[in-house]
């Protein structure tokens, strides 16, 4: 097991949740992350002596030094996440997500550092050419937001390097998130839904008919934890899709799983005919050559929403700060 871990992008949605499981299973951890959410999520860890935090830009080369003196491995998290997001914020997109991962990556093999983990996503894979049939990581990526664009571009970049490198890259590419986190989110498909319907609003579905998998938050932190303690034989220099088969929805899909909690619920469907997102993944890499396998399904993560409303855990669910934009 590497002892020191170095999280990017730790108090965000998912590093938020990835730093506890690590420090849980006994590793020390770093945090390297610009706090442009703000750092509640981690703000308690920083009462725990196997915990640390640099405040710093992954495109900065004094704060990524810094950040990974004496780190085993990076798990790199950190970046402007979303197609809206990035189509905000063009420059600072490309800037963050191409050119700080390329950044990590080559100080991290500079300073002996063993692992990579990369968070990538499905969207790389864009509309399905057979919309009958199933993408895996040897499908063609096609790239349809300058958020997906980005992150190819990262892939390309790692799995380029020397193979003889000290710095072995893994790429994980994560199905659309959904779930509790410390940093919560109702900008995302499942949470969105969900939070809309317990609060007995009408939900309004634009192209209820698109494909897309989808990955519960903890279940994503799992999932570069088990390769952060797999064999490096096993992982490096390769590609994992991450989620389950069975859990590919479409929106219609989603909103039926809701029903069966709020049977009251008011929706009204618009015609949406072209979606440049559309794709159905299979997930048997992860889960035969690793053994991976999820702990929660959309219907989990959709009672686990409505709890959270109807019980009042967040006053004000409608707060921007629960969006990425």
């Amino acid at each position: 097991m590497s002892k020191k871990v170095l999280v990017t992008g730790g108090a965000g949605y998912i590093g938020s949740v990835l730093t506890r499981q690590l420090l849980d299973r006994g590793y020390k951890v770093r945090v390297l992350d610009n706090l442009m959410y703000g750092g509640e999520p981690i703000i308690d860890l920083l009462n725990l002596p196997d915990f640390e935090f640099v405040k710093g830009d992954i495109r900065n080369a004094a704060d990524v030094a810094k950040a990974m003196e004496g780190i085993d491995c990076v798990a790199h998290l950190a970046s402007i996440v979303g197609d809206p997001a990035c189509a905000k914020q063009p420059e600072l997109a490309k800037s963050t997500n191409l050119e700080g991962s390329k950044l990590l990556y080559e100080t991290a093999n500079k300073m002996g550092i063993s692992k990579f983990v990369f968070a990538s996503t499905c969207s790389n894979y864009g509309k399905m050419e057979d919309p009958n049939a199933y993408v895996t990581e040897e499908s063609a990526t096609a790239p349809v937001s300058l958020y997906a664009e980005t992150k190819v571009a990262v892939e390309q970049f790692l799995l380029s390097q020397d193979k003889n490198n000290t710095c072995k890259p893994t790429c994980l590419r994560f199905s659309t998130v959904y779930g509790l986190s410390l940093r919560p989110r109702f900008d995302l498909t499942v949470n969105e839904f969900a939070k809309e319907l317990a609060l007995g609003r009408e939900l309004v579905i634009f192209g209820e008919q698109f494909w897309r998998p989808y990955c519960h938050v903890y279940d994503l932190a799992r999932s570069v934890i088990t390769v952060i303690e797999a064999a490096p034989e096993v992982v490096s220099f390769d590609v994992f899709n991450v989620g389950d088969t069975s859990e590919n929805y479409q929106k219609k899909m989603i909103v039926d799983e809701a029903m069966k909690l709020i049977p009251d619920a008011k929706i009204k469907y618009v015609s949406k005919n072209e979606d440049p997102r559309d794709y159905r993944v299979n997930f048997d890499k992860i889960k035969n050559k690793l053994g991976f396998k999820l702990m929660f399904t959309v219907p989990d993560g959709i009672a686990q929403i409505k709890k959270i409303i109807d019980d009042g855990f967040i006053l004000n669910p409608d707060d921007n700060k629960y969006k990425n934009v």
